[in-house]
Order: structure tokens, then C-alpha cells, then sequence
């Protein structure tokens, strides 16, 4: 893989991807709602002993259909693993709707100091009262992204149902009744 540095990644328009894909588009349209609607992604990284380190990110923004970014709040490990061995993956899940998407790639820290307007801006519809907190972003380039189904739609379950299921679990589990259950 391509090794990027934070002066390589910075330079780059949104637009383009850091490492050429083939032209391939990674994200399809169903994976990019699915990120922008759960933009909690679950971040593996290698540690410095070999093993996995997975850290939850929550401000997620899609760049374009082969980069995807998180804002750095207090991302010192995840930061650290990425500067030494810049290959992550990430899973996105959707709860109601048992869906996934699982993405691969490699991850350069770009500090807020030295970013580009764009990559900025892109943060600031949804986390725009966060970015003055964040020490900096982390954008990945795609090198593979996969949509996952639960198994239950192998049983002709639609989509809508396991919504209406899950969320019926969830209310029964966090309801207001739940205190009275207790």
C-alpha cells in the first residue's frame, strides 16, 4: 500500500481519492445513507503488541464514494496506531434495519491546523458545534467496503419488519416503563 503523510493527504482536493481505486466507486448510494445516517463507526487499528484496538468514532462524515473521515476528539490511541501502521477497517451498523457496512482501508491524521478549507467544511453540517473541539481529522481511503445483512433476511424477513421488531425491543428495553420493571 501507498504510504500517505499528513503533508500528502492535506493537499488533496475532496474530490479525489488518495490512493487511485481504479476509477471503482466504493461506497454505493445504500452504504453512503447508511454511514450518514450512523455515523457512530467502531474503528479497528493494530497496536504497537500486534493486537487488534477497536475505539468507537462518532462524527463519521462520507468525502466522496472513496473516502470517509472522522473528527479527532480525544483519539490519542487510535491517532497514534494509525501514524505507525495506517491500515484500519471500520463497521457502521444500523441496529433497527440489521445492516452493516464493513470498510477497509488505510488512514492518515490530518491536524486541524494544517487542513484544508473543504475537509473542514464537511464536518460542519452535522458536527459543527464539535469541530472547534476537534484536535484534527482522520480521512480514509477506501480500499474495499462491504454491505452486510443479518441472516433474517435470508428467512424473507423485509426490512420493515425488522425495524418494527427491533425497535419494539429497544423501547421494551429503554422504554418509560422500564423503571417500573425494575
Amino acid at each position: 500500500m501507498l504510504a500517505l503523510n499528513e503533508n500528502d493527504a492535506c493537499k488533496l482536493p475532496l474530490g479525489r481519492s488518495h490512493v487511485p481505486i481504479e476509477e471503482t466507486v466504493m461506497l454505493t448510494a445504500e452504504m453512503t445513507t447508511l454511514i450518514t445516517n450512523h455515523t457512530a463507526g467502531m474503528v479497528a487499528t493494530i497496536r504497537d503488541d500486534g493486537l487488534p484496538a477497536v475505539s468507537p468514532k462518532a462524527t463519521f462524515v462520507v468525502l466522496d464514494k472513496n473516502r470517509i473521515a472522522f473528527g479527532n476528539i480525544r483519539s490519542s490511541g487510535t491517532v497514534a496506531n494509525i501514524r505507525k501502521r495506517p491500515a484500519v477497517e471500520v463497521c457502521f451498523i444500523d441496529v433497527l434495519a440489521r445492516k452493516a457496512v464493513r470498510v477497509v482501508g488505510e488512514a492518515v491524521h490530518i491536524s486541524k491546523a494544517r487542513a484544508e478549507p473543504d475537509l473542514v467544511r464537511a464536518f460542519e453540517p452535522t458536527f459543527g458545534d464539535y469541530i472547534r473541539r476537534m484536535a484534527g481529522f482522520v480521512v480514509i481511503t477506501l480500499s474495499g467496503a462491504e454491505l452486510i445483512l443479518s441472516p433474517a433476511y435470508d428467512s424473507g424477513i423485509t426490512e420493515a419488519e425488522l425495524r418494527r421488531i427491533n425497535l419494539d425491543k429497544l423501547n421494551n428495553m429503554h422504554g418509560p416503563d422500564r423503571e417500573r420493571r425494575n
